[in-house]
């Protein structure tokens, strides 16, 4: 072989090759409301916190994906509710030449798990500026929560989404 040939044979090589690129990171919305403020700052705080997080993708041009992972919290004093905030943390990413397993693991799990620590941050400063002590988030691991919807939907019968 020719030295060309070798060169054209690792591009071929390199254009099937995996590949992963974050492209941007940005809050798609976000919210804060505190229902009974001022007579919460006045109580006796014994928060409760309830949070529910959830992820969606979808595909963009070409191998560019959207992955928005949301995160909402509730918390309560007593019976009241304290605040609500939420956070739709979004990213796009680049990723080609991946087989249907390898991609929905990695948008159902490794590109939260990049968004997670910005959705925390922001819903952390959210609250701070409400006025309420930090929140700190703990991690979340997406690669567990991935496993056992993969496992809930196999049990159901259901096929995995790309969409």
């Amino acid at each position: 072989m020719t030295d060309q040939q070798n060169n054209d044979a690792a591009a071929a090589a390199d254009d099937n090759a995996p590949q992963f690129s974050l492209q941007r990171i940005y809050v798609r919305d976000l919210s804060f409301e505190a229902p009974k403020s001022p007579a919460i700052f006045r109580q006796q705080w014994e928060p409760s916190v309830a949070l529910d997080l959830n992820t969606k993708q979808k595909g963009l041009e070409g191998d560019f994906h959207e992955v928005v992972l949301t995160l909402s919290v509730t918390v309560k004093n007593g019976d009241e509710v304290a605040f609500i905030a939420e956070v739709q943390q979004a990213g796009i990413f680049l990723i080609k030449n991946l087989d249907p397993a390898s991609m929905s693991h990695t948008l159902g799990a490794f590109c939260p798990n990049i968004l997670f620590p910005y959705a925390r941050e922001a819903l952390d400063s959210l609250v701070t500026r409400g006025s309420f002590p930090a929140l700190m988030l703990s991690p979340v691991n997406f690669d567990a929560l991935y496993a056992q919807e993969m496992q809930r939907m196999q049990e159901a019968g259901e096929a995995p989404s790309l969409q």
